[in-house]
């Protein structure tokens, strides 16, 4: 925690992660399908719960736009009430990982699946905002979302369209701003503009609608947790606890690499993440993870240690209980514009391409990945990724190398690499080449794996030529 010398550097980088949060947690509840105040309460637990935990010093979370979708569907399909029940379960699954320190394995997750994974994401969310920013109403599945795309001009509300698209100008053009005029962060700004546009020119826009943070904060029922006997809401557990978690570690390893500061320890941060969404999932708030915006928002500001993490939860709290009504004035559609700029930041266009050039299978399985989500959802999307993913790591792993050496009047063929079902069909074609009526010594010494298919069929095969086959040295 801070010390006299470090204090100052922490209190302002509060303030400004702060702003930073305030409209994409309540752009996040709202794209969720949850009262806004949803995405405050998780913000203020991601500072005054998580922010105090010692796996990394600099990381902030709270409702990140990467749970979105899967949030989304949950809500759906079991209804607000069950909410705070999965989000509990994925907690206490989080707690679980990082207490058996499986905390480094995420790091052995496929990039191009997590690239894959925050693709979709980004698609599904800009097929969704796309509505909210015209303010009309959205067909239920993402297909049909994107279906009904080039339908929009016709239901469009063309006001909430131009503040949606002022909002996401101002954030890009701000960025331009020269650095010490840049006090505010964009989305804020985009949002504040978007709001006193709305307000002076009495738009009859879609606004945010408010019912009080202590209202909003609904604790499960008991009934409530029968939901986890379904498969799908064991599933959407899963899947919650698992994209959280590889979200905060990936977001972790680019956050270390932004500071000179202590690393993180991932076993602990997966513990507070697992503390934090248990204490959201008991207040039926959203689930949290760390987010690379406020992340990099934090670093940049000067935060020295963790005490600015925890501040900015002490002022979303002040925010929410003190000026709510500020939220009624937000328009939707800039919260839908500030979400359209974090959806296209999330799709990986010149990675594809880079991908594409050096590693083309890789930018398959990115593709693939991406693809499935916006086809089915975002749990079967993942798990089809990280399929083929291993699909294609164990198609590049089985290498098999034949070599035929004359050797005294006898071919000595050695079979070299892995030899598993893979690579099968291949293995047989060149022993079958092989001329028939000649003495034939297999040396099998150069295999490091020899599946049991193989072997098999490698015996059936030496039982077809003649007496003077032999086998050496199998592996």
């Amino acid at each position: 925690m801070p010390g006299a010398g470090t204090f100052r550097d922490d209190f302002w980088a509060s303030v400004v992660v702060a702003l930073v949060a305030i409209p994409l947690c309540v752009g996040v509840a709202v794209a969720s399908g949850v009262p806004a105040e949803l995405g405050i309460v998780t913000g203020v637990v991601g500072g005054l719960v998580t922010g105090w935990f010692r796996g990394s010093s600099l990381q902030v979370s709270g409702p990140a736009a990467g749970l979105t979708v899967l949030v989304y569907e949950a809500v759906q399909t079991y209804g607000l009430p069950a909410l705070g029940v999965l989000v509990l379960a994925a907690g206490v699954v989080q707690l679980g990982l990082g207490a058996l320190r499986l905390g480094r394995w995420f790091r052995a997750i496929s990039v191009a699946v997590v690239q894959g994974m925050l693709a979709g994401i980004g698609l599904v969310l800009i097929s969704g905002q796309l509505y909210a920013l015209s303010d009309a109403d959205a067909p239920g599945h993402t297909l049909a979302k994107l279906g009904g795309v080039h339908g929009l001009a016709s239901r469009a509300d063309w006001a909430a369209v131009l503040l949606g698209v002022g909002t996401i100008a101002l954030m890009v053009l701000w960025r331009r701003v020269p650095a010490r005029l840049r006090l505010l962060p964009g989305a804020l700004v985009g949002v504040a503009v978007a709001t006193a546009a709305a307000a002076l020119l009495e738009l009859p826009v879609e606004k945010v609608r408010v019912t009080g943070v202590l209202e909003a904060v609904s604790p499960p029922a008991w009934g409530e947790f029968e939901v986890l006997a379904t498969v799908g809401a064991a599933g959407t557990v899963i899947a919650l606890a698992l994209i959280a978690s590889a979200e905060t570690l990936f977001s972790a390893a680019a956050v270390d690499r932004m500071h000179d500061g202590p690393r993180t320890e991932y076993d602990k941060e997966l513990i507070a993440q697992g503390v934090g969404n248990s204490v959201c999932g008991l207040l039926g708030a959203l689930p949290m993870t760390a987010v690379i915006v406020r992340s990099a928002a934090n670093v940049e500001a000067g935060a020295r240690t963790r005490a600015s993490r925890v501040l900015h939860g002490v002022w979303l709290l002040v925010f929410a209980v003190a000026f709510p009504q500020v939220l009624e004035s937000v328009p939707l559609a800039a919260l839908a514009g500030v979400l359209l700029h974090a959806g296209w930041k999330l799709l990986p266009v010149r990675t594809v391409a880079s991908l594409w050039r050096t590693h083309r299978g890789e930018a398959v399985v990115l593709v693939v990945t991406a693809t499935a989500i916006v086809a089915t959802n975002l749990f079967e999307g993942v798990l089809i990724g990280l399929g083929l993913a291993i699909a294609k790591a164990a198609w590049e792993t089985s290498h098999v190398h034949i070599e035929e050496v004359w050797e005294d009047g006898e071919l000595r063929v050695r079979v070299l690499g892995n030899a598993s079902f893979l690579r099968l069909p291949k293995l047989l074609d060149a022993l079958d080449a092989l001329p028939h009526g000649q003495p034939v010594r297999l040396d099998l010494s150069g295999l490091r794996h020899l599946d049991h298919a193989c072997l098999t069929a490698l015996e059936g095969w030496e039982r077809t030529r003649t007496p003077l086959a032999g086998r050496e040295g199998v592996v």
